[in-house]
């Protein structure tokens, strides 16, 4: 079994075919889905998927893109909304983004503080997103870290070797999409070589950022095989070792999920 450690089901890329996503995720193997919240705003829509479903879990948060636009929201609300379901596992995505801008960083940083508090006292994991932060995600992991241990991620992991080498001394994990096997992606691909298995999980991002073969489609959760397999080619293990490697990972991390 794969997990999909990472998509968003409830985007409208999925609306007219949802069905057929799950049907071809079942075939490829993909046994376990985590959908993933973006706006606080429109959660309910993400948990009802993860609801309907025994396989697929969700997250809550809001993503830095929205960090800005989003209404404010504390560390103890996280926690309150957290609590509402079983199917809730994880908080995020959330993190910094200083590519796009699209809110300022310090209303990014703001909140990403926010969801690391909760993460804290609620026990499940952050799941991060970061793009062109590497000097400042790490100094709020550090800082963060050292004022009380918190599990987490960087989910879609694109980023440089420093920061996830320091992801992994603080205790974190780190998940590969479908840019692991980008043509480009050579010095991802000897960092995922060096980092230790028990810490790596593989994910789509679904609907973005299909891998190859399957590059410049709608990526959907069954492509996940394709990452796994590319992982399996980096690390020099078969592909079931990797599936049940990148698994025996996502449960140890998100321990409200339970194995369907």
């Amino acid at each position: 079994m794969l997990v999909d450690s990472h998509c968003h089901l409830d985007f409208p890329d999925f609306q007219e075919d949802f069905d057929g996503v799950l049907a071809r995720a079942k075939d490829a193997g993909i046994g376990c889905l985590l959908t993933i919240g973006t706006k606080i705003t429109q959660f309910d829509g993400v948990l009802a998927i993860a609801e309907a479903h025994e396989h697929i879990f969700c997250s809550v948060g809001i993503h830095p893109h929205s960090a800005g636009s989003e209404p404010e929201i504390s560390a103890e609300h996280l926690v309150r909304m957290a609590g509402k379901s079983p199917k809730i596992v994880g908080l995020g995505e959330c993190g910094l983004d200083f590519y796009y801008d699209h809110s300022p960083r310090d209303v990014q940083a703001r909140v990403f503080r926010a969801h690391i508090a909760a993460a804290r006292e609620a026990g499940l994991p952050v799941i991060i997103h970061t793009r062109d932060a590497d000097g400042e995600m790490m100094r709020i992991l550090r800082e963060e870290q050292a004022n009380g241990p918190f599990p987490g991620l960087i989910h879609c992991f694109s980023s440089g070797r420093e920061l996830a080498e320091t992801a992994v001394e603080l205790g974190m994990y780190v998940s590969l999409s479908g840019i692991l096997t980008f043509k480009r992606s050579e010095d991802l691909r000897e960092i995922a070589r060096d980092l230790p298995m028990d810490r790596l999980l593989v994910e789509t991002d679904a609907p973005y950022l299909a891998p190859v073969p399957k590059r410049g489609k709608r990526n959907e959760p069954a492509f996940t095989a394709h990452t796994a397999a590319c992982l399996a080619e980096v690390k020099g293990l078969d592909a079931a070792e990797i599936a049940e490697r990148t698994t025996e990972n996502f449960f140890r991390l998100f321990t409200k999920a339970k194995r369907p």
